[in-house]
């Protein structure tokens, strides 16, 4: 796959915090261009940086002695995390997914026992918990691993656009860390008022504290 750090988008750096056309066009482009690069990788070297990236989290300290971690359910272009939530159950950690809520239009939180069991189709398609599963409160997170189409080293994500993600971090108490292929990490994402900044990154090579803004520690 083509070097991470070219084409990118937007050759000024707009204002972080203030939304401007230039912003929202880097925006499009740099999704333009990170979905067409992820549509482009097969399965199987999906999967081998999904090992990759899951072996090199387990070794840290901050998943070892975290004791409520949130996860993603994966879209086929994302990093497989969920052999890793498995042996986070049976390590006897409380796991909790992203849980879209008609009622308010956003994401919270709740707690699953069991993948397959707790979890169904929800809002895109993506798996969440179901009805059953209860709510469990971002406060109380030691981790939260969040996905998105591309990071900088400053902590800034790129999401999917509608700042879904956002406003479930920014009740996060706990480590918000990124989770990418080695490929959507830009030496620059624009970003906008209600961006949440991420404390770390990690990806199937690298475990990135962010520059934006001190880790937090458990």
């Amino acid at each position: 796959m083509a070097d991470a750090n070219r084409g990118v988008a937007g050759a000024g750096r707009p204002i972080p915090g203030k939304m401007t056309s230039q912003n929202a066009l880097s925006k499009r482009e740099l999704r333009r261009q990170l979905g067409a690069r992820l549509r482009d990788a097969t399965a199987a070297w999906r999967e081998e940086a999904s090992a990759r990236a899951r072996d090199l989290l387990a070794r840290q300290p901050v998943w070892r002695e975290a004791r409520t971690v949130l996860f993603y359910a994966p879209l086929p272009q994302e990093i497989d995390l969920l052999p890793l939530l498995r042996r986070g159950l049976a390590e006897g950690k409380t796991i909790g997914l992203p849980r879209f809520a008609p009622e308010t239009g956003v994401y919270g939180a709740a707690r699953i026992t069991d993948f397959a069991r707790d979890c169904a189709a929800g809002k895109f398609g993506v798996f969440e918990p179901s009805a059953h599963c209860a709510p469990l409160a971002p406060k109380v997170l030691d981790l939260a691993l969040v996905p998105g189409l591309g990071f900088d080293a400053a902590g800034h994500r790129l999401g999917r656009g509608g700042g879904f993600f956002d406003r479930l971090l920014a009740q996060v108490a706990g480590v918000r860390c990124g989770v990418a292929f080695d490929e959507q990490l830009r030496p620059f994402i624009p970003a906008e008022e209600h961006d949440i900044l991420l404390n770390c990154i990690l990806t199937p090579t690298q475990w990135l504290e962010t520059s934006g803004r001190p880790p937090i520690r458990l």
